[in-house]
């Protein structure tokens, strides 16, 4: 067999073997899709069901703080639980339920919620009083004489998250967002990819905090 031969026979089994695989690479996405909607809706073992809390579609339930899950990029999703699981993210309710979870489960289920409907915003609210004027240009422009950066300049347009590391910022509870930028100001969650996180929450003020975790319960998500 020449070298010509030769390369269109390796080709063909290429070829043959990536037509062979296909099914297979699906079912096993399909597979594991399923047992995160199985821990979703109806939990596994002694861990509950991620829909008491969290909605059955994922939307986040904001009177109580629990945040929104669905359309978050898995990676963030399995990065939040291992965290959990590791002791480097504390919550009274998250922690004992991810320390249960396989590394498998936790891929799994942030896998399903990655693939609910994303948070879409049509525009921004007009900000009128002080308050909003200032939380609005904080996320928009940022405040570079403090090395603040625009919010959505990493989370993207209005706030809707860039998969697959920077979650939405729309769509959630002004209390959750708020005790999310408290707890990066006070060491309590990891300070996320290069500090970056808080590196910002830090050079916050507690007014702005506010406004800011207001502002964006106010934006309109679809």
């Amino acid at each position: 067999m020449n070298n010509h031969h030769r390369h269109i026979h390796i080709t063909a089994m290429v070829l043959g073997l990536g037509l062979t695989l296909s099914p297979w690479l699906t079912a096993q996405a399909s597979s594991a899709e399923s047992i995160g909607a199985q821990i979703a809706a109806k939990g596994i073992g002694s861990v509950p069901a991620c829909a008491t809390c969290h909605g059955m579609k994922g939307q986040g339930n904001p009177q109580a703080s629990f945040p929104r899950l669905a359309g978050m990029g898995a990676d963030y999703l399995a990065e939040q639980l291992t965290d959990y699981a590791a002791g480097t993210r504390n919550n009274p309710i998250m922690t004992p339920f991810a320390k249960q979870l396989t590394a498998a489960q936790i891929h799994d289920v942030a896998e399903y919620y990655a693939h609910l409907p994303t948070a879409k915003v049509s525009a921004l609210p007009t900000a009128t009083t002080a308050q909003e004027k200032m939380a609005k240009n904080l996320l928009v422009h940022g405040d570079w004489s403090r090395t603040i950066p625009s919010c959505f300049a990493c989370h993207g347009p209005n706030g809707v998250g860039v998969k697959p590391g920077f979650p939405a910022l729309v769509g959630q509870s002004a209390s959750y967002t708020e005790e999310q930028l408290n707890a990066w100001q006070q060491d309590h969650r990891p300070a996320g990819a290069g500090g970056l996180m808080a590196a910002v929450a830090k050079r916050l003020k507690p007014d702005e905090i506010t406004a800011i975790a207001s502002y964006l319960a106010k934006i309109p998500v679809q």
